[in-house]
């Protein structure tokens, strides 16, 4: 049983529609009625009954309605107390030039609005850079590609992080634009061995990013003609802008081009097995400050608000939605 479910169930009783419920509380009708005919199962008996008006709680839906009242009221006032105790201490994050180019903005603005107590350290760096500052306790928590990146000498390894897949991202051929992607030389939605001949430029092998690819164009036999690594992502993206070659990154490498539709162009490569995990990676609980906690939280919700409002584009949610 979840909290959203007993305000659903509250909101329908308050209104005496299902309809009305669900235009309040912004839900497909279908969607609200399927909420409620699960709580109904694991509760094992029936709480609405449907009227020519509307609906009306049943004998039993009345008495779940006050107990439903208060357990949310109770929650209320638990968040409250939580935010009025005003977190601080400081929290350091890891996020990869790709991520914080969609992430980073938004998540020190929710950090500021949410808890101004709390000191947000950001590290911008490679997955496996990232993923051994993890391992030794530099930072608190990253979001990271490759998980299977073998932990260093001396350091822990990962079988105590937290972790929590965020979404899947697609993963798009790039160039500048009118150099390399000419009408009819590569399709709209290419394999990789439609791309087996374009030169491309990608990051070295140790980071996740480049640790798929190669597992990728080995499953299709593929041999890709890398002209050169670079474990940059301005640079990197410079020497495309530059015409130097190509580059296989997410739609999240051009985010920090305001004027991305101009001087690049990119075709979504034609294969589910090139899509690239994003997993927030945290220390152990027992490890977090409450800090550390918490904007793991916000974390979440910052990515969820990105994808539902269309602002990261070519990615599908690993997360539920909040509704």
């Amino acid at each position: 049983m979840e909290l959203r479910q007993l305000r659903y169930f509250v909101r329908i009783v308050e209104l005496g529609s299902m309809g009305r419920a669900a235009l309040d509380l912004d839900m497909v009708q279908s969607a609200l009625s399927q909420q409620v005919s699960r709580l109904e199962g694991e509760l094992s008996t029936r709480l609405l009954r449907r009227t020519s008006r509307g609906v009306v709680a049943t004998e039993a839906g009345v008495a779940f309605f006050r107990e439903a009242q208060l357990t949310l009221r109770h929650a209320d006032q638990a968040v409250r107390v939580a935010r009025q105790a005003r977190l601080s201490g400081t929290v350091s994050v890891g996020l990869a030039p790709t991520t914080a180019a969609m992430l980073g903005l938004p998540l020190m603005r929710a950090m500021r609005e949410r808890y101004p107590d709390v000191r947000l350290h950001l590290v911008e760096g490679l997955s496996g850079h990232l993923a051994a500052m993890l391992n030794s306790r530099t930072l608190d928590m990253a979001i990271l590609f490759d998980r299977r990146t073998p932990a260093g000498p001396g350091e822990p390894g990962r079988r105590l992080w937290q972790i929590q897949p965020l979404m899947d991202e697609d993963i798009f051929l790039i160039c500048a634009r009118e150099r390399y992607m000419r009408p009819g030389k590569i399709p709209s939605t290419p394999t990789l061995n439609d791309i087996a001949q374009e030169p491309l430029i990608l990051p070295t092998g140790p980071h996740g990013l480049r640790s798929t690819l190669d597992a990728a164009f080995a499953r299709s036999g593929v041999v890709p003609n890398v002209v050169l690594e670079v474990d940059s992502l301005s640079m990197l993206m410079a020497a495309v802008d530059a015409g130097l070659g190509c580059t296989l990154q997410p739609r999240a490498a051009v985010g920090r081009f305001p004027d991305a539709d101009q001087r690049f162009q990119w075709a979504r490569i034609d294969e589910n097995e090139v899509r690239r995990t994003n997993t927030l990676c945290s220390l152990p609980e027992a490890e977090l400050s409450s800090a550390a906690i918490a904007t793991r939280m916000v974390i979440s919700d910052a990515v969820r608000a990105l994808i539902e409002n269309g602002s990261w584009p070519g990615v599908t949610p690993r997360m539920p939605s909040r509704k």
